[in-house]
């Protein structure tokens, strides 16, 4: 595929101040150029963020026992830099999706015209099905039209959309080398909602997608007991993290 492109800079923010715009790294997301304004285009996972998320308010209109206000998940800043991390793929067309008792044999429609096969189905012997934990699961994948590029050494890791309890399906991971695998990846997913009837609209986001370079994957791990000084330092940040207002904001996250 080749034509439209959509390019965003990898990184940014006050953690890559020293990179200037012209050192940064791209991710170009590639369709074919007759989908060119037919289909929605990936766009910065924040862009993505849910209603449930977004309708809450910061505080919940009590106190804890130190005084300090009791706060929502709107307030806590790892969850919204989980939500801002990386690029989410919508959706392309609207689809209706409908599952019997079974959960297995689902049926798949969307409108006529449309320039390509927005799902399928894999066979379920690829997961095991039907085994645990695969019983009563058909495996279906969502097609995906953008071809992602990246810089050399970078992978990009796809993940169902981080946070997303309210999506009605949950999507396998992979971890795939974009600087070499110059083709398009699917997105393989297991049904998670009720039966019924179901309209997923275009839009919808399917898939989050975060570039990795490989140089920076740490593979050796050990696990020991604190030191009496780490012991002590854990305790200052408990304390700091309970008794003090926005002490995560103040002392120890990056804006990224």
């Amino acid at each position: 595929m080749s034509g439209y492109k959509v390019s965003f800079q990898i990184g940014g923010g006050d953690g890559a101040a020293t990179v200037t715009d012209a050192e940064a790294p791209i991710i170009e997301f590639l369709c074919d150029p007759e989908l060119v304004g037919r289909i929605p285009v990936p766009e910065r996972a924040i862009r993505f963020a849910p209603d449930w998320f977004k309708r809450l308010n910061r505080e919940m209109g009590m106190t804890y026992e130190n005084g300090l206000p009791a706060m929502t998940a709107k307030a806590c800043l790892p969850m919204t830099d989980a939500f801002s991390l990386g690029f989410v793929i919508p959706l392309p067309f609207d689809v209706l999706i409908a599952v019997p008792e079974d959960r297995v044999a689902i049926r798949m429609g969307w409108a006529e015209g449309v320039p390509f096969q927005p799902l399928e189905q894999h066979h379920p012997a690829q997961i095991g099905a039907p085994e645990p934990p695969f019983q009563n699961v058909m495996p279906l994948k969502f097609i995906n039209p953008w071809r992602i590029k990246v810089p050399d050494g970078y992978s990009v890791l796809f993940v169902q959309p981080l946070s997303r309890p309210d999506l009605p399906f949950t999507c396998f991971s992979g971890f795939v080398d974009c600087d070499r695998f110059d083709t398009t990846v699917n997105l393989p997913f297991a049904w998670t909602g009720p039966v019924g009837e179901h309209h997923l609209p275009a839009g919808t986001p399917i898939a989050q997608l975060i570039p990795i370079r490989r140089d920076t994957l740490i593979k050796q791990d050990r696990a020991r007991a604190s030191t009496a000084e780490e012991l002590a330092d854990q305790t200052a940040a408990q304390g700091k993290k309970y008794g003090e207002a926005s002490a995560y904001m103040r002392e120890w996250r990056v804006k990224k």
